[in-house]
């Protein structure tokens, strides 16, 4: 075996990391299987390449003007609807309205954590560098946005249960201070949920593969370049993403499911067709949002391609829908805007 002087001593190759060598265990980093090293030997890495969307390298300049303008879309449309609610007296006194500005602000920051790295990447490969601290600071980020985000569904479904089912106690129900303390638990929770993956993602070794397949630094494709067994992290990621994931929707079904009985017991159409219209754009949202994240995440072997789809279906497209769904299925939400924009409204202090 070949030798090498590191700090004075005669060590052979083997000895400073087997995983980032082309030695049989370094076939298995990242895997059930892999081997655990033993902690003097490790050459930690200080900084990580994303790989970025497959096939976007040939053209990246058609694709960086792709995102860019989805992304200032994004951001035009989410804050233009935070704006709304919170210049409209009536909506802004209406919880349903307090957290449709809560998703906003929610969809404009998630989409912020991960295009402006992809754009980065796409003008060259000094872009697709990121720290480890960095990396960090980016899964927890997005897995705090993403989660939290996942909860106001649940929350915002349970809302219009009570606004539709229980339309005489809603007032007591779902009074100001339970909206804020609805709203505040979410973020608790996604707090929660990205602390515990982040310290469980990062408190394994990283030797010496720096390449995230990847446009950003999410779990499944960081734990692959772990030298050392993830087996813990791969049944975690399966019972609090999977299971939290899976109640969280079952909950929005059942939610849902009163709210078609009572919706179909309403005499009048116009009745009928309001109440459709407001949960069917809830409803879409939900179904947009949840199945990506979740095939992803219990599927960690899928393909590059395939995966990175996904995700930017998830982080670029879907806020980028959200504004556009609720104003254009919401007579409220356009009047308001029709009210903004003619500049007969001013900003109302919570």
């Amino acid at each position: 075996m070949a030798s090498v002087h590191v700090q004075g001593r005669h060590t052979r190759w083997g000895q400073i990391c087997p995983f980032c060598l082309g030695s049989p265990g370094s076939r298995h980093r990242g895997s059930p299987q892999g081997q655990q090293m033993e902690p003097g030997n490790q050459t930690p890495v200080t900084e990580f390449i994303l790989e970025g969307l497959p096939n976007t390298r040939q053209l990246p300049s058609l694709f960086f003007l792709l995102f860019l303008l989805l992304y200032l879309l994004t951001l035009l449309g989410n804050a233009l609807t935070l704006l709304t609610v919170l210049c409209d007296a009536r909506l802004h006194a209406l919880p349903m309205y307090c957290f449709l500005g809560h998703l906003s602000m929610l969809d404009a920051c998630l989409s912020s954590v991960t295009v402006p790295k992809l754009l980065a990447g796409l003008l060259g490969p000094g872009g697709r560098v990121i720290s480890f601290g960095g990396c960090v600071a980016q899964l927890y980020a997005f897995h705090l946005l993403g989660s939290t985000e996942c909860f106001l569904y649940m929350v915002m479904a349970y809302d219009r249960f009570l606004a539709i089912c229980r339309p005489l106690h809603y007032g007591v129900l779902m009074s100001k201070r339970v909206c804020l303390c609805m709203a505040a638990g979410t973020w608790l929770t996604g707090s929660l949920h990205a602390t515990v993956h982040t310290a469980l993602t990062f408190r394994l070794p990283y030797c010496g593969p720096r390449h995230v397949e990847y446009f950003f630094c999410d779990i499944p494709p960081v734990l692959k370049l772990a030298c050392a067994n993830t087996a813990a992290n791969q049944l975690i990621i399966l019972a609090n993403i999977g299971v939290v994931a899976a109640c969280c929707f079952l909950l929005i079904c059942i939610s849902y499911a009163y709210i078609v009985a009572a919706i179909l017991q309403i005499r009048t159409a116009e009745g009928r067709r309001r109440a459709f219209s407001t949960c069917s754009a809830h409803l879409t949202l939900v179904l947009l949002y949840f199945g990506p994240p979740v095939f992803l995440y219990l599927h960690p072997s899928s393909s590059q391609a395939s995966n990175g789809a996904l995700a930017i279906f998830y982080t670029a497209i879907t806020p980028l829908l959200n504004p556009f769904i609720y104003t254009l299925r919401n007579e409220e939400m356009k009047r308001a805007l029709r009210k903004l924009a003619c500049g007969q409204m001013r900003f109302q202090p919570a």
